[in-house]
Order: structure tokens, then C-alpha cells, then sequence
């Protein structure tokens, strides 16, 4: 054998003497190992025939391919079969085919492609990140590459570790992308960009003081499918985000450092249970609105490929609607859809540990077959009454690409939590100085009870956020008023226009002095407001190092330092990553901030009181640019003041009273220069004056009763 060459065992080296071909269970659906044996399992209610194919671990070509017999290997639309003598480690993919009548356009079986298994634990054919297809399977795009599915022996040794059930509202979440995170030559890990690169990043995770990291999605996908090139560079894009899931169960390959069949799996399980161990969440970006297979002129790689009409919202002509401006759009509340979505979600629970999931462009899963918008979808409300999941957090984007835009009124069953984006929006006009901003701002600090008081939601259904990975960074927020994508190839058509921002007078990088200090303390204004307003607070992964994306607001398919956290900037942006572990820290020591109701019961006087310049006159006006917010704790607990001008000018406020005679301590005044500018929680100095309180221009100041 030639150096170098990988020998390829034949089938019968890979099953046992007594090997057979029985007639199997149709349930569970997927690939799973029994005593002596595998079992399959497939739906597709409008083929004719299916084929089972395997292949040598690690092998392009199939080893070995079985016909279904529909009167044996058939109940209702599962195809199944067991294979006694077969041992977990061998890869599988389904052929599928429709013979009467074809039926298009409403199909599109191929029986020359080999199809990915949905329900398939992990995938071999892309453990290498941005590999050169070896073979193309069928597939019709020429960087994709074939999946096949794995059967899996997923023994691991959990321990006793569990989901962490940490309530709702004393999480701060941090969303990271696997990749970027610690991709960068200045991260020091030992694996780049992979479940255990992060793991090795825990200490800072816990330094800062975050309860949870949401992940953005980590499911397989393709990240070969963008055909574009930087114009700049002519340097091949890449998907990087990765929202075009080819699978809902199967971890990235890619983003694991173990390459062996089944690794991604073991290592993602390993980080989980680190972070748990580390008294950190896991949230889980999960795309169950399309799919990675595209439009019309998409791959058929797995969904399409075994029952087009049944997992995809079809027009009458077979054209794919387009909810998700992605291509396609997942039929969701089909009740074989719902059931795959369940089964997915579960899985991530009860096997993989995670304690709960981001659902991207949410308000999909609330369209019926017909596209409409359900009053009751049965999928979204599936999910909130399942026993499975009964502890576990829920979040939904409530919006979609087609207009559909259902923030605070998404279907919830006092279940579902919400990213704000009304909370994104009003904030940063409040800090660009808008007019009319003062009682938007008061309402979404107090808990946006406008949203979520309807229904039983409380405070901490509402996800703040000021920014995520879905435009600028936070440093970017402040130095651009426009978006700079001409790197994405897309000639600036891509990302949004309307970005509310302001670049503090000079377009990207400066050198002036009174420039960078004013968008330095923009910056820390957004951390202010967005980590101690009632709700649960989402920082973007970076922003408390003053990451910036260069002005790109659609960073995709930038799979360069454009992304990539540089971990350089911890030293170079030190005192602004103290401001923010500084707020987090007095945030998780202060009970008001984490209201869990609306209407606190028991107390004597109301939790919340608005100021402005004057004591008890808050400056509700159209041209006001200023607000007072007292949170009243009782005996025991500190009283918290925020005090935010967004106006060129200073002013001073007067101070209310704190209450049972506490005084006010400095905790955050966010136009001092380090280390003034935050104390740590319980040292905080007192005001010599607790009267009133002179605010610099373009500041926010945080006081403590105590």
C-alpha cells in the first residue's frame, strides 16, 4: 500500500458472523444502536422506494447498499430496518426515489443522490473547516460536500452533572460565535476554534461574571456554499455564522479538535459539562426556519431529497416561499415537522445537557402549511408545554424576514422569553440624543411592561440587548453612521441601512483625543443601561473589549480577523473590560435590578420612581434628553439610582432620597476616567453630597443606597 494511504476495511470486516437483515422498528426515527445490532428508521410518506447505503468509516464510495421492501421494511411512511451484527462506527446515508407518478414539481426524489439521514446524531465528511469536497455525492453546488450520518456510540461519562436551572432572571448572557472566539493567533489556545478552544477560555468567562454563553448555531452546515470573493482581496467567503443547518441534531464536525468518528460529539458534550462545572449555562442558536439546501437552484442534501412537500412550504408551482429570506422556508407546523423539531430539542436536553435554546427567526415556527400566521401555533406551543423542556429557557427572535414583526406579542404561554428589539432600538436613539426618547427609554429599563406584563410575562421574558451579531459592534455603534460591507462582495447590498448609531463626529478610526473620549464613554453608557435595566441582559461577545468589525454590520462571511475576538485587546481596552465586569458583578449583587414581577408584592411604597433634573419631576417632553430612575429595595438590600443625560450639555441633578435612611455611594460615573469611573460592589465611596449630583455631558451615573 502507497505511504499515506488509509486501508478500507471491506463489509464483511465490519459485521459479525451472524449478521441479518430483519425487519426492524419504525420508531425512534434515526440511526440507533440496539443489542446485536442497528436499528433504521426514515419518513417519507411519497417515495416509492428507499435504499439503506453504508460506508467504510471515512470512505467516499458506499460499501454496501440494501433495498427497502415497502411490504416488510414499511409502517404507514417510515421505512425501517434492522441490521443484526452490525456495531456502531459504520456511516449511512438513504437513496430515495418516486416513480408513480413523479410528481413534480411538488418533489424532487433523485435517486442518484445519497441522502443525509435528519435525524442523524453526527456526520462524517466535513471534520476539516473549509475542506475541498472529495467526491460531491450528488450534491449540485461545488463547494458542498457529502454528509453522511454515523452510528454513534455516545457513552460518556456525564458524572452527575445536569442543566443548571438557574432562574431567568439572574442570567446575563454572553452570545459567542465557537469559531471566532478563539480563532485569533492571540487567543493562546491549544485547539483554535473549536468546543475545546472555549473550554480552555472558561477562567475569562467566569472573570467576567456571565451565567450563560449562547452559541451561535452549531449544528452542521456548509460553510463552502458562498460562492463570493472579498473584491478587495479576491479572498474566497466563507458561511461563517453558520444560520444554513443541514442537520438539528449532529454538532459541527469542524468546530471540534477530536477528528475521529464521533468527536464533535464527545467534545461538545466535554465543554458542556466544563462550563456546568464552571456554574455557566449553555443556550443553543437553533435555525429550525430553513434549511442549508437553499432555493430551487439549491443541493439536495437531505430534507428535500426524502419528502420536499412535506418538510418545506411550497408555492402551487413548486417554488419554494421564502419566510426566512434564505431560500425556503420549513414547513414547521406539519405534524411531522413539529414532531422533528421536538425530538431535535429534547435531544439537546436530555442527552447533550444544554439548558436552553435561541430560536432564530421564531416567528416562522408560527405559520401554518399555508404560510399564514397561526393564532395558536401548535408547534410553538408544543414546545412550552413539554414536560422535557418544563425547566428549560426559551427564547424567541419574534420576527422574520417577510415582515412578520411580533416583539411583545409573540404566542408565549407565559413561557417565552423575547429578544427585545425594542429595547436595542430605544436605547440607542436615547444615546444618540433623539427627541422623544426619555419614555421609551423609562419603559425599557423598568422591564418593557408595554411587552410582557400581558399574559403573565415578567420582566425577565424580555432579552435586552444593544447589540448582537446581527449588525455593529459596540464600538463600531459609536464610530460609524454608516455600514462599510464592501468586503462581503455583495456591492453593500447586504445588512441594514437604519443602524441608529453615531460616529461622535468622525467616520471609523480618529486620532482625536475628544473623539475617542466621548465614544468611550458612549460605550460605557450602553453597558450601563443595558446590564442594570429590569429583563436579562445579552452582551455580544467582544463588546466589553471594544471589538470592532471595521463598520461591517453583516459579518457572515468574514472568517478572518474581521470576526475573530482579538485577545490582544483584553490589555489594550483593560479599563473598559473592568467597567463592564465591574456593572455584571453589582448586578448579580443587587436584587432590584432582577425584579421577577411587575408588581412587587409587600411593598410600601412603589418599586420604581422617576426624576429629572428636579427630584420627583421627571421631564417626560418631546425635547427632554434626560431621566431619573430610583429602584426602591427594602431594609437590607441597596437602593439603586440611575441617572442618564444624553444631552451636549452638564447639568445637576437633585437627588431623591434613598430609603430608611440609606445614603448614596458612587457606584459608576461613566464621564470619569479609570479606575474612577466604577467601584466594586459593597466598595463603593459615599457621596459627600447627597443632595444633588453634577453630570458631565453625554453620561450616565449609577448610585447605590446603602
Amino acid at each position: 500500500m502507497p505511504s499515506g494511504e488509509r486501508s478500507v476495511p471491506n463489509f464483511l470486516e465490519l459485521i459479525a458472523r451472524d449478521f441479518e437483515i430483519q425487519r426492524g422498528h419504525p420508531l425512534p426515527l434515526g440511526a440507533t444502536p440496539r443489542r446485536n445490532g442497528v436499528n433504521f428508521s426514515v419518513f417519507s410518506r411519497h417515495a416509492s422506494a428507499v435504499s439503506l447505503v453504508l460506508f467504510a468509516p471515512g470512505a467516499d464510495e458506499p460499501m454496501v447498499e440494501f433495498p427497502l421492501d415497502r411490504r416488510i421494511n414499511r409502517t404507514g411512511d417510515v421505512w425501517h430496518a434492522f441490521l443484526r451484527g452490525l456495531d456502531p462506527g459504520v456511516a449511512y446515508a438513504f437513496r430515495a426515489e418516486r416513480s408513480h407518478p413523479p410528481g413534480a414539481p411538488l418533489h424532487r426524489f433523485d435517486p442518484d443522490v445519497l441522502l443525509l439521514d435528519p435525524h442523524a446524531k453526527a456526520v462524517t465528511g466535513s471534520e476539516e473547516w473549509g475542506g475541498a469536497p472529495s467526491g460531491n455525492g450528488g450534491t449540485r453546488w461545488a463547494g458542498v460536500r457529502a454528509r453522511r450520518g454515523l452510528i454513534l456510540d455516545d457513552e460518556f461519562d456525564w458524572g452527575f452533572d445536569q442543566p443548571l436551572d438557574r432562574h431567568l432572571a439572574d442570567t446575563v448572557i454572553y452570545e459567542v460565535h465557537v469559531r471566532s472566539f478563539t480563532r485569533h493567533p492571540s487567543s493562546g489556545v491549544s485547539a483554535p476554534g473549536t468546543f475545546r478552544g472555549l473550554v480552555e477560555k472558561i477562567p475569562y468567562l467566569v472573570d467576567l461574571g456571565v451565567t450563560a454563553v449562547e452559541l451561535m448555531p452549531v449544528t452542521e452546515f456548509e460553510e463552502n456554499e458562498n460562492d463570493r470573493v472579498n473584491p478587495r482581496t479576491g479572498e474566497r467567503l466563507r458561511n461563517l455564522w453558520g444560520y444554513h443547518p443541514l442537520t438539528f441534531f449532529a454538532p459541527r464536525a469542524a468546530y471540534a479538535s477530536d477528528t475521529r468518528p464521533g468527536g464533535a460529539v464527545r467534545e461538545f458534550k466535554g465543554m458542556v459539562k466544563a462550563l456546568h462545572e464552571a456554574g455557566i449555562e449553555v443556550i443553543l442558536d437553533m435555525v429550525f426556519n430553513h434549511t442549508g439546501e437553499g432555493d430551487e437552484k439549491g443541493p439536495t442534501v437531505s430534507f428535500r431529497g426524502l419528502d420536499n412537500s412535506v418538510y418545506y412550504i411550497l408555492e402551487h408551482d413548486g417554488r419554494y416561499a421564502n419566510y426566512s429570506g434564505c431560500g425556503n422556508t420549513i414547513n414547521c407546523n406539519h405534524p411531522v415537522v413539529r414532531d422533528l423539531v421536538l425530538a431535535s430539542l429534547r435531544y439537546w436536553v436530555t442527552e447533550m445537557h444544554v439548558d436552553g435554546f435561541r430560536f432564530d427567526l421564531a416567528s416562522i415556527l408560527g405559520r401554518g402549511q399555508d404560510g399564514s400566521v397561526l393564532t395558536n401555533p401548535p408547534l410553538l406551543e408544543r414546545i412550552a408545554a413539554d414536560p422535557v423542556l418544563a425547566n428549560t429557557k426559551l427564547i424567541a427572535e419574534a420576527w422574520d424576514a417577510a415582515g412578520l414583526y411580533q416583539v411583545g406579542h409573540f404566542p408565549n404561554w407565559g413561557r417565552w422569553a423575547e429578544w427585545n428589539g425594542r429595547f436595542r432600538d430605544d436605547v440607542r436613539r436615547f444615546l444618540r440624543g433623539d427627541p422623544g426618547t426619555v419614555g421609551d427609554l423609562a419603559t425599557r429599563l423598568s422591564g418593557s411592561a408595554d411587552l410582557y406584563q400581558r399574559g403573565g410575562r415578567a420582566p425577565h421574558h424580555s432579552i435586552n440587548f444593544v447589540t448582537s451579531h446581527d449588525g455593529f459592534t459596540l464600538a463600531d455603534l459609536v464610530s460609524y453612521d454608516r455600514k462599510h460591507n464592501v468586503e462581503n462582495g455583495e456591492g453593500e447590498r447586504d445588512g441594514g441601512d437604519d443602524n441608529l448609531s453615531w460616529n461622535c463626529g468622525v467616520e471609523g478610526p480618529t486620532s482625536d483625543p475628544a473623539i475617542l473620549a466621548l465614544r468611550s464613554r458612549q460605550a460605557r453608557n450602553a453597558l450601563v443601561l443595558l446590564l442594570l435595566a429590569q429583563g436579562v441582559p445579552m452582551l455580544l461577545s467582544g463588546d466589553e473589549v471594544g471589538r470592532s468589525q471595521g463598520g461591517n454590520n453583516n459579518a457572515y462571511c468574514q472568517d478572518n480577523a474581521v470576526s475573530w475576538l482579538d485577545w490582544d485587546l483584553l490589555a489594550k481596552n483593560a479599563d473598559l473590560l473592568r467597567f463592564a465586569r465591574a456593572l455584571i458583578a453589582f448586578r448579580k449583587a443587587t436584587p432590584a435590578l432582577r425584579r421577577r414581577s411587575f408588581a412587587e408584592e409587600g411593598t410600601r411604597l412603589a418599586p420604581i420612581g422617576w426624576h429629572g433634573v428636579r427630584s420627583d419631576h421627571p421631564d417626560w417632553s418631546h425635547e427632554s434628553t434626560s431621566l431619573g430612575m430610583h429602584l426602591r429595595a427594602p431594609a437590607g438590600e441597596p437602593d439603586v439610582y440611575i441617572v442618564a443625560n444624553a444631552h451636549w450639555e452638564a447639568r445637576v441633578f437633585e437627588l431623591p432620597p434613598a430609603t430608611d435612611l440609606k445614603l448614596w455611594h458612587l457606584v459608576a460615573d461613566t464621564s470619569r476616567t479609570s479606575p474612577g469611573d466604577v467601584h466594586e460592589a459593597g466598595r463603593e465611596p459615599r457621596l459627600a453630597d447627597q443632595r444633588g449630583y453634577a453630570l458631565a455631558p453625554r453620561s450616565v451615573v449609577v448610585l447605590a443606597g446603602r
